[in-house]
């Protein structure tokens, strides 16, 4: 009996921290091949690309929570990094996107950047809310338009659709900026990823908006019976996703030094696959932020590991791909199972 119970025990661990255990073989095989892997700066650099990766796959949790969809993520993060880097260049630089801009304090284009996430996540929460629409619908005519309002911006004159550079170093700090810590230095993109996700936790875990969002995603009609204010709380979510998008964009320009209409592009896919991959639910109502630094962890260690032992990029693409429909099935089964 002793002997069965140590054993459900077990079987417990390996379930919830299944993730967790992938991770490690995972670090734990690109390091037998090379042990140059497991240095310090191979750990931060992986690191330093999970940061705006990690924000976006924070935000495309809210919608999957509820068990919608978001595909607008890497359209808002290429706007909001253009929108931020156009406002940001030094006045010397020979291709300024606004001549006649006076330098303005960092924080107002950082803050205007992050309200055009915000504002475009309102659109769509109030279409999916307020009209019905099919989140996946909704999302991908809001990622069309979004694209086509960047591309027309981008393209104003007199940057013409020339890539948008030469910005200014208490801007470009934030992304490539270290905190000196004596021996160590933390790069200020991974401090404010952790701030960030330590915030969502706590919207995840101790708000109202946190326990109505679990609600709504795994019965939206048992939610409405219970008095729950559904349309406010999408509207709410998917606002909040398109900050933090926002949010993103605005990382990506200062860690790049520079700016596009193409920056995002298909970022929000990866950001949907950390999810699922992380313990997210497709079906809805289910999501914690552990599991989902864990996905976006994975991802970027399949990125950057095959890299550095020098497998070919599109084996990447195959096992990323793999991945993704393993814990998508898993999913289902789990779903399944459960009805």
């Amino acid at each position: 009996m002793e002997t069965t119970a140590r054993g459900v025990r077990l079987k417990q661990a390996f379930s919830h921290n299944a993730i967790w255990i992938v991770l490690i073989a995972l670090i734990a095989i690109i390091t037998i091949v090379d042990s140059n892997f497991l240095s310090l700066l191979s750990l931060k650099d992986i690191a330093v690309q999970s940061s705006t990766r990690l924000i976006i796959a924070l935000g495309a949790a809210f919608v999957l929570i509820t068990a919608g969809v978001d595909l607008s993520a890497g359209r808002v993060v290429g706007l909001t990094a253009v929108v931020s880097a156009s406002m940001l260049q030094i006045p010397e630089y020979g291709n300024r996107f606004f001549p006649d801009l006076p330098q303005l304090w960092a924080v107002i284009p950082i803050v205007i950047a992050i309200a055009v996430g915000f504002a475009v996540g309102l659109v769509n929460g109030f279409i999916v809310a307020k009209f019905n629409v099919p989140p996946f619908i909704a999302t991908l005519g809001t990622m069309v338009a979004v694209f086509g309002a960047n591309s027309l911006y981008f393209d104003m004159e007199p940057n013409n659709s020339q890539p948008i550079a030469g910005l200014r170093d208490d801007f470009t700090v934030i992304g490539s900026g270290t905190l000196d810590l004596g021996s160590f230095s933390l790069p200020y993109i991974i401090l404010i990823a952790i701030a960030v996700s330590f915030i969502v936790w706590i919207i995840f875990n101790k708000t109202e908006l946190g326990k109505n969002m679990y609600a709504i995603g795994g019965n939206i009609q048992a939610a409405h019976v219970s008095g729950i204010n559904v349309a406010k709380n999408i509207l709410w979510i998917y606002a909040i996703a398109g900050a933090l998008y926002g949010l993103a964009g605005v990382l990506e320009a200062a860690r790049t030094g520079g700016a596009s209409n193409s920056y995002g592009n298909m970022y929000e896919l990866d950001a949907i696959a950390a999810c699922v991959v992380g313990g997210v639910s497709t079906t809805g109502g289910v999501g914690r932020v552990k599991g989902i630094i864990a996905g976006v962890l994975i991802f970027t260690v399949i990125n950057y590991g095959l890299t550095f032992i020098g497998i070919n990029p599109n084996w990447q693409l195959i096992i990323k791909g793999l991945i993704i429909v393993v814990a998508v099935a898993f999913d289902i089964r789990k779903y399944v199972a459960k009805k």
